[in-house]
């Protein structure tokens, strides 16, 4: 690898799983951009919104975004990382951006099998499976927008990691 891999979608999609697996797939480091704004930040991203709102909860996103792809990494980004012009625009300037895309349904089995309390506060305080559509609807443009490939997201991350792998013609070991 010889740029940043940066993993984009919604929510449940497997960003964080998929990406420390094609990391190890192809000898190299995963980086999730919330776990390094929150060790960062020396808070919870439910923390910084409650005590900063969402527009400095965002900016600093941006930050840690310009931060992690200084080097050839897997990157898994946050959900509205793709919210920015400057994100997008960042991004595929800067490496291979990958849109992990997986159905409603698949997205709530996952977050309702894996809640993560406290990590992400609600986007618009809805029950789980009417947030995701709505949050997906508004976003999947964008998402689309930032991408250089698009990947089905709802098989197994090891499936996923090596679908990527093979979309990018990627050295990495089987």
């Amino acid at each position: 690898m010889t740029q940043p891999i940066f993993l984009i979608g919604p929510r449940g999609c497997g960003k964080t799983t998929v990406g420390h697996e094609l990391a190890r797939l192809c000898g190299s480091v995963c980086i999730d951009t919330d776990s390094w704004l929150q060790t960062h930040a020396g808070k919870s991203i439910a923390d910084i919104v409650e005590e900063e709102g969402w527009e400095s909860f965002r900016a600093r996103e941006t930050a840690a975004l310009e931060a992690v792809a200084a080097s050839p990494a897997v990157i898994a980004t946050g959900g509205g990382i793709i919210l920015a012009p400057y994100n997008r625009q960042f991004m595929r300037e800067k490496g291979m951006v990958i849109y992990l895309n997986a159905p409603v349904p698949v997205l709530v089995e996952r977050l309702e099998a894996f809640p993560e309390e406290g990590q992400r506060p609600t986007l618009t305080g809805k029950p789980i499976s009417e947030e995701v559509s709505e949050v997906l609807a508004e976003r999947d443009a964008l998402y689309r927008e930032a991408a250089h490939h698009i990947v089905d997201a709802s098989r197994s991350p090891a499936e996923v990691a090596q679908n990527i792998a093979s979309v990018l013609r990627l050295a990495c070991a089987s």
